[in-house]
């Protein structure tokens, strides 16, 4: 069973067992190939050299003809149960995808933007690899990021030789608009005490009396320093006597400087504890501000420090002036932390910006870790959800989708896997191979050079399989393919047209796979899903009807799907079931032939579980609610409980902590069905000896007095087994018969 648990447990023995020495992370890293080819990596990019990284970044995306991106991520699904499946409807699908965007961390990201060359009849290409670690950058209140490890995926990421120390120490982090503007509304309607916590560092203490003989004794030594630093100012700068700035080491502890145009003392070499008591809020300062109005404390912010200050102003009008520059300062300061904090968020900005044809292979997935990583909270709908991609990126194209539903690709690719790995090595032999000659099936029609920084091949392989640079790389080579078998001739395409635009292009620009399993495809500029594989004749199940659905849980876990439905065969008759689909050991889809016998099940299982009688026992669904912990409800609630960010491994945990507290979840028309029946009882059988408010155990056991052929012993009143049980068959009859009816 996978496992899952928090980064904060794992970056440790990560850092420690996983690297192999200390290296840089742009350190080659090659495979043998059959031929040479040229040594040098893709880019890869960490803090210290994302700025001059980015300047080169923009050049190449502005003149992109599409960029191909790939994301590496700590993990897929939260939970065993959340596993895509072939019964996922598309709704449920894309809350599956927004679960796990919500709940793991992008560790890698792959930016290959392709510019065709008309001189040299070939796409060029510039990886770029980029390390992301969700760092809380600025000093805010708040806790810090948390996300999850899938350990397969980590393991996964180990065996490729990933650079977890590089990740985790050098890795960009980000603020996505959201943040960002939420600081910056902060910071512009004049919240102080956040611009104080963003410029400082360090939080202002409160006013609190000084207790410490030691404290009373440095403030007064203090309060005198000032004393006399404010008086040679004022009486002794003409030749009188000197102002002793006392040494800490080799720089003054005092020290007369010009802050801006005011005169100023900096102090050097106190403790922090010492700074408080001078600070601002220290009880000093209201001293200061008592017997010294002329003199303001301050800190002052230099490129890679602070400076603390005491400085003299001459008026009230020269201290609001020396205020407001601090205040401005404080602000711009401000403001340049928020702008450095935003970090490999600018990237995103780019690309939404230049709004090229952006390039992914079964990217949904890619697609949301985008949205919520550096624009927001996930929209709660996948309408809303596609709506508000458009807007950053209103050109996309899904290689998975180009290759499944593109008939000459479908034949190129003799409808075998797509994977990337597989599409690129049939699409791109001679790249994959780095070979100018290749024996496999069709050469590429496209030549495509990669270059980076001053080196260029077109002979090239970095040999970094699953590195999100290269995969990237991969994917723009496998697009650029498939482009020129389906007739894109890029020779004759021009760098100021757009290949968004490109006719042959048209019906699959925007169309991205919600679950490749089942082939449902959502198209990013209308928001419709639509099914490809619904039909499929090669599918294990018959078609898909999410109204015939009804979910059950909490079962025993040795009951398989032949027994469930020989339990429910025997109430519902041989051909009322077409299909069982377990989620895990306890819990199950049942998709029955109509749709009512979807609410036939519900009401008779809350039938059986409230009739507390001894023929209940005996019933065909007895084995299914043993234990008394089984639920059942329609499609609509399983729904709801995969909406709920919590994650229990297994799903009957799960809808135990989302709260569901009960066994049986009737449909509305269920609930009257039984409202109907309970107050019909007394017709169904007027001589029963028992008129509850129920009526189920008298539904469920005939009347004797009604037998046609009653026992001839009446003292005997014992029932056979066999009597029993068919007893059952018949209470299943009349109950059926009584929802037509109600229904009708």
């Amino acid at each position: 069973m996978k496992q899952w648990f928090l980064l904060r447990s794992l970056s440790g023995s990560l850092t420690g067992t996983l690297t192999r020495g200390p290296h840089s992370p742009s350190t080659p890293r090659f495979l043998c190939s059959a031929t040479p080819s040229p040594t040098f990596s893709l880019k890869n990019v960490t803090k210290s050299n994302f700025d001059s990284s980015l300047a080169d970044l923009r050049r190449h995306v502005r003149n992109a003809d599409f960029v191909a991106i790939d994301l590496e991520m700590t993990g897929v699904t939260s939970s065993p149960w959340r596993e895509t499946f072939e019964f996922d409807r598309f709704d449920v699908q894309y809350l599956k995808v927004k679960d796990s965007a919500e709940k793991f961390a992008v560790v890698q990201f792959g930016v290959c933007p392709f510019r065709w060359d008309s001189s040299r009849h070939c796409f060029v290409a510039h990886p770029h690899n980029f390390y992301i670690f969700p760092r809380k950058e600025l000093p805010v209140d708040g806790p810090s990021d948390e996300f999850l490890c899938q350990t397969n995926s980590i393991d996964f990421l180990a065996k490729y030789q990933f650079d977890f120390n590089a990740c985790i120490y050098e890795g960009l982090s980000y603020l996505s608009r959201e943040q960002e503007n939420e600081m910056l509304r902060c910071l512009n309607s004049g919240c102080e005490e956040q611009m104080s916590l963003l410029c400082h560092s360090m939080k202002e203490i409160s006013d609190t009396p000084l207790v410490s003989v030691s404290d009373v004794l440095f403030s007064e030594r203090m309060k005198n320093r000032f004393n006399e630093w404010r008086n040679w100012l004022l009486h002794d700068r003409n030749g009188g006597s000197q102002f002793l700035e006392t040494s800490n080491d080799t720089k003054p502890q005092f020290q007369t400087i010009f802050f801006k145009m005011w005169p100023a003392l900096a102090l050097n070499g106190f403790t922090s504890h010492q700074l408080r008591l001078i600070q601002l809020c220290a009880h000093l300062m209201l001293l200061i501000r008592k017997h010294f109005k002329d003199l303001v404390y301050i800190r002052s912010s230099g490129e890679d420090s602070y400076s603390e200050l005491i400085v003299y102003t001459e008026s009230n009008n020269d201290k609001d002036q020396l205020m407001k520059e601090m205040k401005d300062e404080l602000h711009r300061e401000a403001e340049r932390k928020i702008k450095t904090a935003v970090g490999f968020r600018h990237v995103i900005d780019l690309l939404s910006s230049e709004q090229k044809l952006i390039v992914g292979h079964n990217c949904l997935l890619d697609i949301a870790h985008i949205y919520n990583k550096f624009f927001g909270p996930l929209p709660l709908t996948a309408e809303d959800f596609v709506s508000s991609v458009h807007k950053y990126f209103p050109y996309m194209i899904d290689t998975k989708t180009l290759l499944n539903t593109n008939y000459v690709l479908m034949h190129l690719m003799k409808k075998g896997s797509t994977s990337l790995s597989k599409a690129f090595a049939s699409l791109c032999p001679r790249i994959a191979s780095s070979s100018k000659k290749s024996g496999l099936a069709f050469q590429p029609s496209v030549e495509v050079e990669v270059q980076v920084d001053d080196m260029r091949s077109s002979n090239w392989n970095s040999g970094a399989k699953h590195e999100a640079g290269y995969d990237a790389f991969m994917t723009g080579c496998v697009f650029a393919q498939a482009c020129s078998h389906i007739g894109i001739d890029f020779k004759k395409h021009s760098s100021s047209e757009n290949l968004a635009h490109n006719q042959k292009l048209q019906m699959h620009v925007n169309h991205l796979y919600l679950s490749w399993i089942n082939g449902d495809i959502i198209d990013l500029s209308t928001g419709i899903a639509e099914s490809t594989l619904r039909q499929n004749p090669k599918s294990r199940y018959s078609k898909i009807l999410f109204s015939n659905i009804v979910i059950v849980w909490g079962f025993p876990s040795h009951l398989s799907a032949k027994k469930i439905r020989e339990c429910l065969y025997k109430v519902f008759g041989p051909i009322s079931v077409t299909t069982i689909y377990h989620l895990d050991e306890t819990a199950v889809f049942v998709q029955f032939s109509k749709s009512e016998l979807v609410s036939d099940f519900l009401v008779l299982k809350e039938t059986l579980e409230t009739a507390y009688d001894p023929i209940s026992v005996l019933h065909p669904l007895s084995e299914l609610l043993e234990g008394g912990n089984t639920c059942a409800a329609s499609y609509e609630v399983y729904k709801e409980i995969c909406s709920s960010p919590i994650s229990k491994v297994k799903f009957a945990d799960q809808a135990k902590a989302v709260g569901i507290k009960w066994k049986t979840k009737l449909a509305e028309e269920s609930k009257e069905t039984v409202k109907t029946l309970e107050e019909n009882g007394a017709d169904d059988a007027p001589d029963s000896a028992d008129k509850s408010k129920t009526r189920k155990v008298e539904d469920v056991t005939d009347n004797p007095n009604s037998n046609p052929n009653p026992n001839p012993n009446p003292s005997d009143d014992r029932i056979s087994t066999s009597e029993i049980i068919d007893s059952f068959y018949a209470a299943q009859t009349k109950l059926s018969k009584h929802i037509r009816t109600t229904k009708l």
